[in-house]
């Protein structure tokens, strides 16, 4: 299985953390258990969402920075979780182009929400990867 499936199952889990209240160990075994993942894509969703929580109060930061005129918590959930594992993979991954981490969060904003939401995570991860340098 792909990154991109990975990157969906890390977005499945860290929504599960945010609003389900679970711990983050058992989202991802939840999530990974659906669905068969190569070794390879399971390890990249795990450091996904493993990172992404433990980065979380920087990356907010980060969003609440950008998203002008929204408070996080007032953000759609998904769009929210999105936005933290995207900026958190261009922070952290240096390895992956970001034109690649923006476009794969741009695809699951509009599977996961709608076209309209795509755009809003292209337009402050385009902004904040400015800011990150990359």
């Amino acid at each position: 299985m792909s990154r991109r499936a990975a990157r969906a199952k890390a977005l499945q889990a860290l929504f599960a953390v945010d609003l389900g209240r679970m711990a983050p160990e058992r989202a991802v075994e939840e999530v990974l258990a659906e669905e068969q993942l190569s070794l390879q894509a399971a390890a990249f969703a795990r450091q996904l969402v493993m990172g992404t929580v433990t980065a979380r109060q920087e990356l907010d930061a980060i969003i609440s920075r950008y998203a002008v005129g929204w408070r996080l918590e007032r953000l759609a959930a998904v769009d929210r979780n999105i936005l933290r594992m995207a900026l958190y993979e261009m922070k952290y991954c240096p390895d992956t182009p970001v034109s690649v981490i923006i476009n794969e969060a741009i695809e699951l904003a509009k599977t996961f929400n709608d076209e309209e939401a795509g755009r809003f995570v292209n337009g402050l991860l385009d902004t904040a990867r400015k800011e990150l340098g990359r």
